[in-house]
């Protein structure tokens, strides 16, 4: 199958967190057939594939595999019109967010490395990771052995297809993605009949107050020169107009590069949610539960220096571009934390060239970059020709510039 036949597939059945039986099934598959040594239920539904290939060092390469809860809008011929059952409600699953770029590139660097392996030394671990959306896909494949099963690697290799220009590389040493938490917050009222508030303490108008009250946290509590994200990106209250609901879930975002900006952000979020609360009458206090947490992608300088030749042998050193911190957040350092070994991380990029045919400047790059749809839109398709050849490419590039040359 051709890779991009393949990602067709992918798109079109895509998987949710720890769902991702399918796409593992295939994961193993082409690992088998190129000759890695591979293992199954990883972590749930992750996948690993071993190739040794004499003295060396072990390189690490990551893509994550699930798909979001999105219903897609792009009309494409190989739009997902997936749904699947949960909670006992129909939802909706799309790759909005583009893993299902992530494996293909994957698979086409395995393929490639072990049909080239009479020109490099070392190991290429290849891990294909599930629920990086809901932020515990690393951890529970860190949790199943993952090093002390496969061995540490001596570096972590990955890349998101981000709306830059295919046939471009976004780079960055330092922060380069932010740390993430999620939150949910319960607040607690009194229910009744519509007709009569006064009798009730409405968890309705509690919330609408402390979402507004939320969204100063960045604006009065954070530096201008620090960067903060606080999105509420979900409410749930009440089933019907004229009943006042007994309480209301709040679901938080919260993104962030300093540990000192993120602890000050999450105090803020506990002493908005409290005050409101109180001045709402609440004769309950709210419930605050953080559901996941991960750090900023922090990539290593001279790891960087060191890949980033290779990865400029791919698109040209013009094309590999610092990108600047990016305010999306990823798992994948949480696999280089805990090997104690160096992380580089890049963004692929997926738009249309075409669309940046008069931008003649940076300036002008973002601007456009600005109105594409981005990751987790249902309007969010990268295009299928450069973004795969250059993905499989710099993964291949980014490997090589780690593993020992044969003479």
């Amino acid at each position: 199958m051709t890779l991009a036949d393949l990602y067709r597939d992918l798109h079109q059945h895509p998987e949710l967190g720890f769902a991702e039986t399918r796409t593992a099934a295939v994961a193993a598959r082409e690992l088998r057939a190129a000759g890695f040594e591979t293992t199954e239920g990883v972590g749930g539904t992750g996948v690993v594939g071993v190739l040794r290939n004499g003295d060396g060092p072990t390189v690490l390469l990551r893509a994550d595999m699930d798909a979001l809860p999105v219903a897609e809008r792009t009309g494409l011929p190989y739009a997902s019109t997936a749904v699947v059952d949960r909670d006992g409600q129909a939802v909706p699953v799309a790759h909005v967010c583009g893993h299902d770029v992530h494996v293909t590139c994957l698979v086409g660097a395995v393929r490639e490395l072990a049909a080239g392996r009479d020109t490099w030394q070392g190991t290429v671990v290849a891990v294909f990771q599930p629920a990086e959306e809901v932020g515990g896909g690393a951890q529970a494949m860190i949790d199943d052995g993952l090093f002390d099963r496969f061995g540490k690697p001596d570096v972590v290799l990955g890349q998101h297809v981000a709306p830059i220009p295919a046939g471009f590389l976004g780079l960055r040493a330092g922060p380069a993605f932010a740390a993430s938490d999620t939150v949910r917050v319960t607040l607690y009222g009194e229910g009744g009949h519509g007709s009569r508030p006064e009798a009730s303490v409405d968890p309705v108008v509690m919330a609408a107050a402390t979402v507004l009250r939320l969204q100063t946290i960045v604006s009065r509590e954070v530096a201008g020169g620090d960067t903060a994200v606080v999105t509420v990106g979900a409410i749930r209250s009440g089933t019907v107009a004229n009943i006042i609901p007994d309480d209301a879930e709040l679901l938080l975002s919260v993104r962030s590069y300093r540990p000192a900006v993120r602890a000050r952000v999450l105090a803020a979020v506990e002493r908005v949610v409290r005050a409101e609360a109180a001045a709402s009458g609440a004769t309950r206090a709210p419930e605050i539960v953080v559901l996941s947490s991960y750090p900023a992608v922090v990539n290593d300088a001279e790891a960087v220096a060191r890949t980033r030749v290779g990865l400029a042998g791919v698109v040209t050193d013009q094309r590999v571009v610092d990108p600047g911190p990016v305010t999306g957040s990823e798992d994948v350092g949480v696999f280089a934390t805990a090997a104690g070994v160096p992380l580089v991380y890049w963004l692929l990029g997926g738009a249309d060239p075409g669309a940046f045919a008069h931008a003649a400047t940076v300036e002008e790059v973002r601007e456009v970059v600005g109105g594409l749809p981005a990751n987790h839109s249902p309007l969010f398709a990268p295009v299928i020709s450069p973004t795969l050849e250059v993905g499989v490419a710099a993964l291949v590039a980014g490997a090589r510039a780690w593993l020992s040359s044969m003479s």
